[in-house]
């Protein structure tokens, strides 16, 4: 039988939280764009290949909208990356006002000036963790609850001006937002939307200096930008600017401290091996177990297949990051290997336009780790920690550790 004639079902199972499943190798082998069936029953094709997948990100004849959306497949039944979203007939020009505007709130620059500030919140989680430590019968404390999940929040509240005392609402909201739940997780994105509407309209009234009030500022001003688009934009914001840094500081930690002589080497010298080490994390880092959806908006040959218009791609960053014939031996945790690049920031048009952001935090956050607890260990195993296996971006729900 075919591999078109089988479809393999998404998600493939993996062996723990840092591996891929086995699978990923064999299609980037013999199919690297391949046709699937998603979590939601329907066909898509997946994309596995590093070329592919990065010549996917750049090419213009793909996007997010479907040109007939009530036909388009389906990828899962969580609310987020769920299907085609944008105006078909819009959607290029919505992206480039999308760019314009939050190009500054998200510049490097800009997050040279905020990189005070998250130190000094790195600083204060990490007193937060050593008092807990110090009071703890056990010596065990959980780095998500103390440092991992907090600081990405209590940044990007900062940045886009949302109370940092409402955290745990839209946490929970992210939570069941992205959760393969399907009615529940459609009544968290309507409520997420609520929740933002309503901080949209106190920003009117009292004006920040924040991104929200930026995006409510163009709003009012651009008859082109519609309330709802703004809206929508909001949210994602929110919930992509801290879900996605909240992953990677969990998956850096345990890629870290299950090579401890990558630990010790960091320990050693911080300031000299913290790039290497982020940009490591970031291509083997492996969050959720999908990847990018893209709908064609015209036949496309690639990868030896059709494409037809309006047909799904799944573009598996996780795949194309470990792809053995752009990375010597790819599955290895290794900050000191000679290639360079990656496409876990995406690439091209959507380069991810909080990269700047995600890597600042990061910084701070493993830099500071290394100097200050050195003596950090795992305190469970890997098949024992708690993770979010029914999320669309997975991750764990607690990362116990000692020293």
């Amino acid at each position: 039988m075919t591999l078109a004639a089988e479809r393999p079902r998404l998600p493939f199972t993996r062996p723990n939280l840092l591996e891929l499943a086995p699978f990923y190798e064999v299609l980037r082998r013999e199919a690297p764009i391949a046709p699937v069936t998603t979590p939601a029953g329907d066909p898509a094709w997946l994309a596995t290949r590093f070329t592919e997948v990065r010549d996917l990100l750049g090419d213009k004849r793909f996007g997010r909208s479907h040109p007939e959306p009530e036909q388009a497949s389906r990828i899962s039944t969580a609310a987020v990356q769920d299907g085609p979203s944008g105006d078909y007939d819009s959607e290029a020009a919505e992206h480039g006002r999308m760019r314009r505007l939050l190009t500054p709130a998200f510049s490097a620059k800009r997050m040279r000036l905020l990189s005070g500030h998250v130190q000094e919140l790195v600083d204060g989680y990490i007193d937060d963790m050593v008092a807990a430590h110090a009071a703890s019968t056990d010596g065990v404390v959980d780095l998500h609850a103390h440092l991992a999940f907090p600081l990405p929040v209590a940044v990007i509240c900062k940045l886009l001006g949302v109370p940092e005392a409402d955290g745990e609402y839209f946490r929970s909201l992210s939570d069941r937002m992205a959760t393969f739940s399907g009615q529940d997780a459609a009544e968290a994105r309507e409520e997420f939307g609520r929740y933002m509407a309503g901080l949209a309209e106190a920003k009117r009234a009292e004006p920040g200096e924040d991104v929200i009030t930026d995006l409510v500022r163009a709003q009012a001003e651009d008859e082109d930008f519609g309330y709802p688009e703004m809206i929508r934009l909001c949210v994602g914001l929110l919930f992509a600017g801290h879900e996605t840094t909240v992953n990677r500081i969990g998956l850096g930690t345990l890629f870290l401290l299950t090579h401890p002589e990558q630990w010790a080497a960091l320990a050693a010298d911080p300031d000299g091996r913290i790039d290497a080490v982020i940009e490591e994390v970031m291509r083997l880092g492996a969050p959720g177990d999908l990847g990018l959806l893209r709908y064609a908006h015209t036949d496309v040959e690639m990868g030896g297949v059709t494409i037809a218009r309006g047909d799904a791609v799944i573009l598996s960053i996780n795949a194309a990051n470990r792809d053995a014939e752009v990375y010597s031996d790819s599955e290895t945790f290794d900050p000191d290997r000679s290639e360079r690049g990656h496409v876990g920031f995406g690439h091209g048009p959507h380069f991810c336009i909080g990269a700047s952001l995600a890597r600042t935090e990061l910084r701070s956050v493993f830099a500071t780790m290394a100097r200050r607890l050195p003596e950090l260990k795992l305190a469970v195993g890997l098949d024992d920690l708690d993770i979010r296996t029914d999320h669309i971006t997975g991750g764990v729900r607690s990362l116990p550790v000692r020293w």
